[in-house]
């Protein structure tokens, strides 16, 4: 028994086969195009290097650096209560800090690098951005 011809297994060059061709291999690069663009989009709004990125780094920096600063003031404030003063403090370097200016009643602490800087004036200060 003959089987038809569209299940020959000869192939077919026909014009229809080629215009199909082309067209699917325009529609497959276009939509590559379109899924590029997107994405770029996309990293633009949600990536490493978004404003909301960089907004909530800065926000989890600063919350880390006052959480350093009080454990800081709290061992600042241990020393001096053996010694009567802070000057001569060297805190070790797990607290993530350092002991910029220290003398008989107040210290400053300074925390972070480059333009992510923060000091802490103490006892009873609050961090604030920049250098000591």
């Amino acid at each position: 028994m003959a089987r038809p011809a569209f299940y020959s297994s000869e192939p077919q060059n026909g014009p229809i086969t080629r215009v199909m061709r082309v067209f699917g291999l325009v529609a497959m690069m276009c939509s590559l195009a379109i899924v590029g663009v997107l994405t770029m989009q996309s990293m633009n709004n949600n990536g490493p290097t978004s404003n909301k990125t960089k907004l909530a780094k800065a926000q989890a920096s600063a919350a880390v650096g006052g959480l350093n600063f009080t454990a800081a003031a709290t061992e600042l404030e241990a020393y001096k209560s053996e010694h009567a003063t802070y000057a001569g403090e060297v805190l070790p370097p797990a607290f993530g800090v350092s002991v910029m200016r220290a003398d008989a009643v107040s210290y400053c602490l300074q925390a972070g690098i480059g333009g992510a800087v923060q000091h802490f004036v103490g006892p009873g200060g609050t961090p604030a951005t920049g250098p000591c």
